[in-house]
């Protein structure tokens, strides 16, 4: 009797113990994600492969504003920061480390799209055009980001920033590979 009573205090501590881990386990592995709700379904609405990139580079940008080093955006007040936000979602509140994240991420699903279509349409007047506007993004973020290494410390910021790096000097790098631009 006594050694089922044991049993059963253990198995109800163990379950009550489980039943508060279990989620604080299961969220610390959900994964963030890089585009806010918003950001997503713009991507999802511009079919066309350049303004799609285009979507991808202003997630960059905005990103980059958060982080205080956005050369190429000035910060929005009142009217124009609501509807920004309106559209394009408000980002969550972010370490650095989750910024840098975010930019490393978009712009490989960026350079991802551009390599998936020029996979399946491999002449398409769109991809020059898609890499272009991605490759002059990256141009302009290459100094910000380059200018970050010194002031980043921690592992987790410096692997999310190389990251970045490196994808960024892949996509200026396939920029060299085009075709010269022809004007019409």
């Amino acid at each position: 009797m006594k050694q089922t009573s044991t049993r059963r205090a253990l198995i109800t501590s163990l379950t009550l113990t489980l039943s508060l881990v279990a989620p604080a386990a299961v969220s610390a592995h959900a994964q963030r994600e890089h585009l806010t709700p918003e950001e997503v379904e713009l991507v999802r609405d511009n079919q066309e492969l350049e303004k799609r990139t285009g979507v991808f580079v202003k997630a960059v940008e905005r990103r980059m504003t958060a982080l205080g080093v956005a050369q190429t955006a000035a910060p929005q007040k009142g009217e124009k920061a609501d509807k920004d936000a309106e559209k394009w979602g408000v980002l969550p509140p972010s370490t650095r480390a989750q910024l840098l994240q975010d930019i490393a991420k978009i712009l490989d699903e960026a350079s991802l799209n551009i390599d998936d279509a020029s996979l399946h349409a491999e002449k398409s007047s769109q991809i020059p055009k898609a890499l272009r506007r991605l490759a002059a993004a990256c141009t302009r973020l290459l100094p910000q980001l380059t200018a970050m290494r010194d002031t980043t410390k921690d592992d987790a910021e410096r692997e999310w920033l190389e990251r970045a790096i490196e994808t960024s000097q892949e996509v200026v790098a396939a920029l060299d590979k085009l075709p010269a631009e022809t004007k019409k």
